[in-house]
């Protein structure tokens, strides 16, 4: 995935209520900028770090500019902006790269399904292949030793996914959560038990329930983002 446009330098000020980053420009403007991140973005919204922003095209619209990109350590760039990661994993499922979910020629975008009446983010169809449900989850947050970490806030939705998929699987369905760690120093990706142990919880419920999890770590830099290698989902 390669960005629409260069993205714009800056340095973070803060990030409040949610949705909202303060950031000073190189030319020492000060902009307010989309924060496509509903999570705590634990590690990645430090004042003073360095980010990176998108400029719309759209004249009308409210914010110009779109947090994209924070560095997080010296040359480690994080993709914050949590919409990018269906687009990634689509991508990298269309181009061949990942083998475990090799043979589907058909996927659809947010379809419908489900006992909660949720929608599952990509649903893969093939011919002679059964359907193949996939959650996916933007990975941001990294602990010492390249641990990557989800949730990094509370998500009950997060967890109401998480039965979605159990219910699929039960009912002998090929029900796919993966990971997508927008991050190039993940080397394993684990439930997040000491910020949201109910999710921890349905995780674990999930694989015994035949739920598969997998996980890829990203090539970030500023001109796009990339899937790279698959990583490990350990669940201590």
């Amino acid at each position: 995935m390669r960005f629409e446009t260069l993205l714009v330098p800056g340095t973070l000020i803060a990030r409040y209520r949610r949705f909202f980053a303060d950031v000073r420009l190189a030319d020492g403007r000060i902009v307010t900028a989309h924060c496509p991140n509903t999570g705590s973005m634990l590690g990645c919204d430090t004042p003073g770090e360095r980010v990176w922003l998108s400029c719309a095209t759209q004249p009308r619209r409210r914010l110009a500019y779109t947090w994209e990109l924070a560095e997080v350590a010296p040359g480690v760039l994080v993709g914050i902006h949590t919409g990018r990661a269906n687009r990634l994993v689509e991508e990298a499922i269309r181009a061949g790269r990942v083998a475990a979910l090799g043979g589907y020629t058909d996927i659809r975008r947010e379809v419908r399904c489900g006992r909660e009446a949720s929608r599952i983010d990509l649903l893969l169809a093939g011919p002679g292949r059964a359907p193949c449900y996939v959650e996916v989850k933007s990975v941001t947050a990294a602990v010492d030793n390249g641990i990557g970490l989800f949730p990094d806030a509370v998500s009950r939705r997060a967890v109401k996914h998480l039965r979605e998929l159990m219910h699929l699987a039960r009912e002998g369905r090929r029900a796919v959560l993966f990971f997508c760690a927008q991050r190039a120093d993940v080397v394993e990706v684990r439930p997040a038990d000491g910020i949201d142990p109910d999710y921890g919880r349905a995780l674990r419920e999930a694989l015994t329930a035949g739920v598969e999890a997998m996980a890829w770590r990203a090539e970030v830099t500023l001109d796009g983002i990339r899937l790279s290698e698959p990583v490990p989902v350990v669940c201590p």
